[in-house]
């Protein structure tokens, strides 16, 4: 049996209600499931409150995407109270950021002769958080893209023309939230951050003093060859080991929550994370 520690619920920009990617875990034979939408724990109390009724273990959890020396990270956060004051207050912050971001990328489209409105959006993304996703959606609706991945490569991502740059706090500003709000931060993915992993050397170090705790070793597109690295740069590190599917729904068609054929991600991990947690501490001896 497999748990899965990253998934997207219909509050960032997945398609799922997190009642249903719950129903899904149980169904799939998923133990434990980790709701991680980006920049908001707004579909965790629906998560849990799911997750005793289907028998699913529910972790709290959120993403965050920073800047670290001018590269963008993306930080894990489990465990985090969603109600503590400092990282409210920079949810809320991000949030505010973002519907600003919308508005000059509409703009944008506006001034190509695009017929795109806010509120077209807004009708796009339903609930929860907007983002660019949801303008490919609606690129695509206008019939002037094919795909999501047409819609960033001709539009929205970074040098296209309809980008507008995002707010993002620091690696070390989001380490420091997530930990004081007394959850355990865990770098993301690392495979996007760097295909060699050769840069973890200097960086894990780094992020560690500020508090890191933990790496995305068991990720779909990291083969057993990345992992056996990773779990060395954990090791050196002294870093909990975590993983799963990134699971966004029918806005990625043909994935799936993490066990089968997907990426496997052992109970134990989870475990590990809950030590750490009991000792009042983001460091120490850790089991892998």
């Amino acid at each position: 049996m497999s748990i899965d520690l990253h998934t997207h619920s219909w509050f960032s920009d997945g398609t799922k209600s997190p009642t249903e990617l719950v129903q899904l875990a149980a169904n799939s034979g998923v133990s434990a499931l980790a709701i991680t939408d980006h920049d908001t724990m707004a579909g965790v109390a629906e998560g849990m409150a799911a997750g005793l009724d289907y028998d699913v273990e529910v972790v709290p959890g959120l993403e965050l995407s920073v800047i670290h020396k001018g590269i963008s990270l993306h930080i894990l956060g489990y465990y985090t109270d969603p109600v503590e004051e400092n990282i409210a207050t920079a949810l809320s912050i991000i949030q505010e950021a973002r519907e600003g971001r919308n508005e000059k990328i509409i703009t944008k489209l506006q001034d190509f002769g695009i017929d795109a409105t806010i509120e077209e959006l807004k009708i796009i993304s339903g609930r929860g958080q907007t983002g660019r996703p949801h303008i490919a959606r609606l690129l695509i609706n206008h019939g002037l893209v094919s795909s999501m991945h047409q819609a960033f490569n001709d539009y929205l991502k970074e040098g296209r023309k309809a980008y507008v740059p995002r707010f993002a706090y620091s690696a070390k500003e989001a380490i420091s939230f997530i930990t004081g709000a007394g959850g355990i931060a865990v770098l993301a993915h690392p495979i996007q951050l760097d295909k060699t992993l050769n840069s973890l050397a200097t960086l894990l170090p780094v992020l560690k003093s500020y508090g890191l705790g933990g790496i995305e070793t068991y990720y779909p597109t990291q083969s057993k060859k990345n992992r056996k690295r990773i779990r060395k740069f954990a090791d050196e590190n002294d870093l909990l080991l975590t993983g799963g599917s990134d699971y966004h729904g029918d806005i990625r068609p043909g994935t799936r929550l993490a066990g089968g054929s997907n990426v496997y991600v052992s109970p134990k991990l989870l475990e590990n994370m809950k030590i750490r947690l009991n000792m009042g501490k983001h460091s120490g001896s850790v089991q892998k």
